[in-house]
């Protein structure tokens, strides 16, 4: 890097120990990468999909101070956490305790929500054991994960210089409530979903996932007693309909082994409902929603507290009511908890509980102001979007005492109207002025604008990127000649004429969550961007009265599931006819040429790399020395595609053609190509529309993006046959430059005569659109309404709104 481009850090007046110093970086595509950041500032990481920003900040530094405090534990301790293993990296010092805050979505468990997956519900339960009344009992009599038992058992304590053992009761007050035990609904279930009762147990007449007759399930099954497993289930006794259906878990003695039987019900309850729903696998997730019918518990109507924590108030409100109002309002309900009453005793006890109050208030006025006010703290936790739960996450961190920490975010303003963007800025400098590291993953010109030090990366993605370009101010970034510098003050222009609809999707009393019998018609054969700001209603509009009809194809930000096996060619489905091009080519089965099958490399069983178990210590993992960390068995590797004959030109190899970029790939398997190969050619051209033209066929999906993986999922869902396109943020992870890649595409698919639904933040695509529909005016209770129908044009006009001023402001410049 020139000396133009890279201005020192230290022109903040540090000095070496004011700085996180990396020499020699070399994680994924990082090249050498060295740099120097400026403790207790805000540093912000820019540069297009792919050019290293994660592989530096998350996987470079984040990781190394994460394994560091992991090796500060004993040696026992550390046998029970994640393995981590040091970044590629010569020199990392400087480093202080790293807190991530990164999009992953919140809890895999029904009983997390947002009030336990944050200080405040516990905060809320301390409030209601100290002044609500009657006085039912400690925070835990207000926990809807803590049951109510009592009992005896056998207690040991020091007497007269000698061990004495006594029998004592004890007694544990908890607020779950005892028939949803907690959850809130209650659930009954569809028999003809479970079996068919014209078969036998082993005839297969389970339908259940995952309970095969086969193995020991099956064996259990046929040595439990309980009924003969030849039988038809319609010809069962009452007695063995309900030991197959409902018996709690029994030991037995099956074959000489203890093995336990247990219930199909009970066993469908611990393996699945347990789980969240947007945690279970799809085909589970759609075998519950065949079998289960969940209506609200009749006992605690949904609140999941027993009566007792249910009878205990303050001002009227019990626990349950509070946790279920929208926390903007929760918030002016403890402030107003202040204001006397008259009742000297209800006043006294307010009184003696003011520092928890103020805790309180903090907290929940954080929600506020981080743009979350519309949740309620009763929202399961697995509910969240990526970005309202990495917003979630930061509440616990506002409040924390902890100073001269590093904080890492990744793309924190992601799901935010650009309203909400500039108190997420504030919270950000709140953060950085307690003393704190603030390091930020971020594309948006808002976000970039606050920064006291910004590093760019570049100079494009994948094996063109990985370098530093830039390295210093805003006002430096904006003259360097980057790609960011360029982009930076980029803006998109209303068209000048936008299409005519050809039809209209007809919505009429749409009332999910708070929608307010919405009527509305979503124009088709256009481009419709639905907006408004985070929790206005625009995922309920869409998700509950479009998502669900024939023809519309849905890409949504849930999480892409694969493991470090998967990778984009077996994620899109590409692999299979490349596979059969080669075993064409060379008259061989196509299952030699994958790694998860007959081709993989013998040594490391098709992984690359070996792992190591070091008994309690981290295992490590290493190249594998057999292939090379190329995966195949050498003899799969002799076979070629594309060659030209003769030595010149033998062709490539499956490992050579993995490790190729998209691009590379397109020509490769192009009509024009040595290996001309329709099927993959028209997938590997969906991928380079997205803007994943850099990617390597053959790299692992746990390696990507957040925003890489949302455009993996576009190309994946535009294979599929439909009229109307829903897309959630499709500009989610996307660098400036590569917004008008994207406009591009949208507007293809518009002019292929399909219909386009974009729920959209950016601007850029608010101002591309033909359509506008927008929502509000304000979040949860105080939106719900379709608030503006028309063209941008007329948006920008009318100004009514809150997303046509920052619209009007956006393409004025």
């Amino acid at each position: 890097m020139s000396a133009a481009t890279r201005q020192p850090a230290a022109r903040h007046g540090a000095d070496s120990h004011d700085l996180i110093r990396v020499h020699g970086a070399r994680e994924n595509n990082l090249r050498e990468v060295s740099v120097e950041l400026p403790k207790r500032r805000l540093t912000l990481f820019t540069g297009v999909s792919g050019s290293g920003k994660s592989s530096l900040v998350f996987s470079t530094i984040a990781a190394e101070s994460q394994r560091m405090i992991n090796e500060t534990y004993s040696a026992f301790v550390q046998g029970f956490m994640p393995t981590l293993n040091r970044p590629d990296v010569d020199v990392l010092d400087g480093l202080t305790t790293a807190i991530i805050v990164g999009q992953e979505r919140m809890g895999g468990d029904v009983r997390s929500t947002v009030g336990t997956a944050t200080d405040t519900g516990a905060l809320l339960r301390i409030l209601f054991s100290r002044i609500g009344r009657p006085h039912v009992g400690g925070p835990q009599a207000f926990s809807f994960n803590v049951a109510s038992i009592s009992g005896a058992g056998a207690v040991t304590f020091e007497k007269g210089g000698r061990e004495v053992k006594e029998r004592r009761d004890f007694s544990i007050t908890g607020g779950m409530c005892p028939r949803c035990e907690g959850r809130g609904t209650a659930s009954d279930f569809d028999l003809t979903a479970l079996y068919d009762d014209r078969k036998s147990i082993n005839e297969g007449a389970l339908t259940i996932p995952g309970m095969s007759i086969d193995g020991w399930f099956g064996r259990i099954l046929r040595g439990c007693g309980y009924f003969d497993p030849d039988k038809p289930i319609a010809r069962f006794t009452t007695r063995e309909r309900n030991d197959l259906l409902y018996r709690e878990p029994t030991k037995l003695k099956i074959e000489g082994v203890n093995l336990t039987y247990t219930g199909l019900i009970p066993q469908i309850q611990k393996s699945f409902l347990a789980k969240d729903r947007e945690a279970m696998q799809p085909h589970i997730r759609a075998f519950v929603d065949r079998a289960v019918v969940f209506a609200e518990c009749p006992d605690c109507g949904g609140t999941r507290l027993s009566e007792a924590a249910r009878s205990s108030t303050i001002d009227g409100i019990h626990i349950g009511q509070a946790c279920a109002m929208q926390i903007s309002d929760l918030a002016g309900w403890v402030r107003g908890l202040d204001e006397p009453t008259g009742d000297a005793e209800r006043d006294a006890a307010v009184k003696g509980v003011g520092p928890l109050l103020t805790s309180l208030r903090e907290t929940l006025d954080s929600f506020v102001e981080i743009g979350l006010g519309y949740l309620s703290l009763d929202r399961p936790a697995g509910t969240l979007s990526g970005g309202e739960a990495q917003r979630t996450k930061m509440i616990r961190h506002l409040g924390s005492a902890l100073t001269d920490v590093t904080y890492v975010f990744d793309e924190p303003t992601i799901g935010l109207h650009p309203h909400d963007i500039d108190r997420m800025n504030t919270l950000l400098l709140r953060l950085r002025d307690k003393g704190n590291t603030v390091l930020v993953v971020e594309h948006k010109p808002e976000t970039i604008a606050i920064a006291d030090h910004v590093v760019d990366l570049g100079p494009r993605a994948g094996t063109a990127g990985g370098e530093i370009v830039f390295e210093g101010s805003l006002d430096g970034l904006r003259t360097s000649g980057t790609l960011t510098g360029r982009h930076l003050d980029d803006r998109a222009s209303l068209k000048a004429s936008v299409r005519t609809p050809t039809g209209a999707l007809e919505i009429r009393g749409a009332d999910t969550h708070n929608l307010r019998k919405v009527d509305v018609d979503i124009p088709l054969g256009v481009l419709v961007a639905v907006t408004g700001v985070a929790g206005s209603g625009k995922s309920s509009l869409i998700a509950g009265s479009v998502a669900q009809r024939d023809g519309v194809v849905v890409v949504d930000q849930g999480a892409i599931k694969g493991s470090r096996r998967s990778n984009p060619a077996t994620y899109t489905g590409l692999l299979e006819p490349i596979r059969k091009a080669f075993a064409k080519a060379n008259g061989v089965k196509p299952a030699l040429f994958s790694a998860n099958s007959e081709g993989a490399c013998p040594n490391c069983n098709g992984a690359g790399v070996i792992f190591t178990d070091l008994g309690i210590m981290a295992s490590i993992s290493t190249l594998c020395e057999v292939c090379e960390g190329k995966r195949f068995d050498a003899s799969v590797l002799e076979y070629r595609l594309g060659g030209g004959g003769g030595n010149d030109d033998p062709g490539r190899d499956i490992s050579e053609v993995l490790a190729m970029s998209v691009d590379e790939a397109v020509e490769f398997f192009g009509a024009a190509g040595p290996a001309r190969t329709p099927a993959a050619h028209k997938v590997l051209v969906r991928l380079a529309d997205v803007g994943l033209g850099y990617l390597t066929l053959g790299q692992p999906l746990t390696t990507l993006s957040g925003g890489e993986r949302q455009r993996l999922k576009l190309a994946t869902r535009m294979a599929e046959d439909g009229g109307i396109y829903v897309l959630d943020e499709p500009t989610t992870g996307l660098h400036l430059a590569d917004v008008e890649q994207l406009l591009g595409l949208l507007d293809r698919l518009v002019d292929s005569g399909k219909s386009v639904i974009v729920i959209e933040h950016h601007q850029a695509v608010m101002a591309h659109a033909d359509r506008i529909i927008d929502l509000g005016p304000g979040a949860g209770h105080d939106g719900g309404r379709v608030v503006f129908e028309g063209t941008p044009a007329e948006l920008v006009a009318d100004r009514s709104t809150l997303t046509g001023e920052y619209l009007a402001s956006y393409v004025a410049g």
